[in-house]
């Protein structure tokens, strides 16, 4: 569960660091699975949700060991990057530098944390990936299944069977829809995810 900024909740800091990491997750596969060269806009959101925590952490929160527990800069105006676009600056120039780079050091650290932990998983990240392709929704069990190095397959209750469904046009032809699933988590050590023939 991500934080909304706005929400009046205690979170502790490791947590918030954690919600940046994961936060940046996206971006680091997309990076790793097809490059750097082909990194797409589609973490956008994310990376403004990630500095968004960050530099409340460090303006509103007090959570900045180097800054410590103040607020910086106007709550009317929105402060970004430690500068205040208000009429009102109540921070200096120095100051400022210094939030951006207490900003950039959360940023950085746990962009790297999620990279380390994303390469040191790649198979299970693989897995995931395959499992999503295959199936396109996977539940908790079956995502600590995968993480464990185990392999899930699909099983039709009724054999495998499929049945048609008329169309809500009345059309005969109708539409293939599967019967209700179950998926069975194997207990065998393995990083791919199989699929039962039908």
């Amino acid at each position: 569960m991500f934080l909304p900024e706005s929400d009046r909740y205690n979170y502790s800091k490791q947590r918030l660091e954690s919600q940046i990491a994961g936060l940046f997750g996206g971006r680091i596969a997309e990076a790793i699975k097809f490059g750097p060269e082909s990194i797409t806009t589609g973490a956008a959101n994310d990376i403004e949700r990630a500095t968004g925590i960050a530099r409340n952490m460090v303006t509103k929160w007090g959570l900045s060991d180097k800054l410590g527990p103040l607020v910086y800069g106007a709550e009317e105006g929105e402060i970004f990057l430690g500068r205040s676009i208000t009429a009102h600056k109540e921070i200096s120039d120095n100051t400022a530098a210094e939030i951006d780079h207490e900003i950039r050091a959360i940023i950085d650290r746990n962009y790297k944390k999620a990279e380390t932990i994303i390469k040191e998983h790649i198979a299970q990240f693989e897995a995931l990936a395959e499992a999503l392709i295959k199936y396109e929704t996977i539940d908790k069990k079956q995502i600590t299944a995968i993480m464990d190095g185990r392999r899930i397959r699909l099983i039709k209750p009724d054999g495998g069977h499929k049945k048609k469904t008329p169309s809500a046009g009345g059309d005969n032809k109708g539409h293939i829809v599967e019967e209700k699933l179950s998926q069975e988590i194997l207990p065998e050590d393995s990083q791919t995810v199989e699929k039962i023939e039908e």
